[in-house]
């Protein structure tokens, strides 16, 4: 009498082609999960999720160029144009093309962008609060993610 388990086995299936054990699917759903935590918090402060990590960039370091932000968040600088001027609009920052080579736009925050930032630090315990999680345990978490991603950069 033919199990289940072999009639998959007869049909080429494999545990390794289940989705809840793809890798990729616990990392997207994940992701899903955690901008819908951020998405109420971060309506408080007037920003979407891109936003948002646009916004901790300049935090670190303002000034930057349009390609650095896009570096930083390892994203296509057109994609951040749109964004940008979003934000530019909202008052939180201003772009400017530099004097040396015009293709190149320096982005600024505004006295607005940069007081946003005081608002912006009950962020994080909220969401550490939301995953249940305690903070070494998210922090080594984050780290095998980062390990993962550099893995990753380095295969392409």
């Amino acid at each position: 009498m033919d199990t289940e388990i072999d009639k998959n086995k007869a049909a080429g299936s494999d545990d390794s082609l289940l989705l809840d054990n793809q890798m990729c699917f616990a990392l997207y759903s994940t992701s899903l999960l955690m901008t819908k935590v951020y998405k109420p918090l971060l309506h408080e402060l007037g920003l979407t999720y891109p936003q948002y990590l646009t916004m901790l960039v300049l935090w670190e370091r303002d000034g930057m160029t349009v390609g650095e932000i896009s570096t930083r968040l390892l994203t296509d600088p057109g994609s951040l144009t749109p964004l940008l001027k979003r934000l530019e609009a909202e008052g939180m920052l201003s772009r400017t093309r530099s004097k040396d080579d015009e293709r190149v736009v320096i982005v600024q925050l505004t006295e607005q962008g940069r007081a946003l930032r005081e608002q912006a630090c009950s962020v994080p315990d909220s969401i550490l609060r939301a995953s249940g999680q305690g903070e070494k345990d998210l922090q080594a978490l984050q780290n095998h993610l980062l390990e993962l991603r550099k893995n990753l950069q380095g295969s392409l």
